[in-house]
């Protein structure tokens, strides 16, 4: 059964004692939660308050952005021994965000996940169209060529770590909203060519999670669908109430295998 994965991806928001005081109300509401797995991804300079917090909680910690080596005269960057050694669990790779305003390609997403996954992180890898590309009639063929490029030399047993995150462009901080058909035939396609290019049983393993303005409004719809694991959550995780209820909804959402 592949277990429902809730990512609150904070970006460029929260000081360290704003951050200290978000992870604390949600491990006050949050702690019953054991059926699926809660992450926040706090900005670097936060990482280890918020570390120190929630370590012995049902909370797990991932990271914005990683480098793809992991040491060496990269002035700025942060890179997955860092990551791991501040108590990262998970991180982001390859968010539209990076993709758009910082150059950030399709060979460089599969230089990060090798690193990521070398120093045993498990990496978020973001794909997804822009609304040219949807309106176009592109949607499938850029989703392709995304995880072509960006699990190039990879494994199935690899692979099988990841956990892909589909989010349209045009529905990120946009306030629209992919529908859940919309939504869920993306997600069935990305299954369809994991087990076409690594097997089955990677398909049937691996969490897809949908990421573009998802709100408590939406994520029980969202996840009844079948080939929906879960969330990478934007704006509304920046406020405790708010992401408290998306994963208590997104239980009501079922849990499937």
């Amino acid at each position: 059964m592949r277990r429902p994965i809730i990512a609150g991806n904070w970006k460029m928001n929260k000081t360290i004692s704003e951050a200290i005081n978000l992870v604390n109300s949600l491990k006050r509401e949050l702690y019953m939660i054991e059926d699926i797995e809660v992450v926040v991804c706090p900005p670097f300079t936060a990482l280890t308050e918020v570390s120190e917090v929630i370590e012995t909680s049902n909370i797990r910690l991932g990271a914005q952005n990683v480098f793809y080596e992991q040491e060496g005269a990269f002035t700025g960057e942060i890179s997955p021994k860092m990551l791991k050694d501040v108590g990262c669990v998970y991180v982001i790779i390859g968010h539209s965000e990076r993709r758009r305003y910082l150059g950030e390609t399709d060979e460089i997403v599969n230089r990060k996940i090798k690193a990521a996954l070398e120093q045993g992180l498990v990496p978020i890898v973001c794909i997804g169209e822009s609304l040219e590309e949807r309106e176009q009639g592109d949607t499938f063929e850029v989703v392709k060529t995304q995880m072509e490029k960006g699990f190039k030399g990879l494994r199935a047993e690899e692979v099988v770590k990841l956990v892909i995150a589909y989010e349209p462009i045009w529905a990120i901080g946009t306030g629209k909203t992919a529908t859940p058909f919309q939504a869920e035939e993306v997600h069935r396609f990305i299954r369809e060519q994991i087990e076409k290019v690594y097997g089955r049983e990677v398909a049937l393993l691996i969490r897809i999670q949908y990421g573009g303005s998802v709100k408590p409004g939406n994520i029980k719809e969202l996840m009844e669908q079948e080939d929906i694991d879960g969330a990478l959550v934007g704006g509304a995780s920046l406020d405790s109430s708010s992401f408290i209820e998306i994963v208590k909804k997104a239980r009501e959402g079922g849990l499937r295998g």
